[in-house]
């Protein structure tokens, strides 16, 4: 039935693939890294809010774009819920 014995070479090494795949893989660890960072700087944005604020108590005055960063947040969630 299988006479002409031909094997695909499915499984041959391919450097520039595994060189991308493992760029990929290490974007992930990069972001990670990044959005950990985030956390100081969010706390001290909402401290210096939190201060400017009782400054100036009837301001009503935008210290740090939250909307914008929420948004971006929101559209980040959409792309690794895979929903796009």
């Amino acid at each position: 039935m299988y006479k002409y014995r031909y094997k695909l070479k499915v499984n041959e090494a391919d450097p520039g693939r595994a060189q991308f795949q493992e760029r990929r893989m290490q974007a992930f660890k990069e972001i990670e890294a990044r959005i950990n960072n985030l956390y100081p700087l969010l706390d001290n944005a909402a401290d210096e809010t939190a201060n400017y604020y009782k400054e100036n108590p009837q301001s009503y005055a935008v210290v740090y774009g939250t909307d914008l960063i929420l948004d971006l947040i929101k559209d980040i969630e959409t792309i690794l819920k895979g929903d796009e």
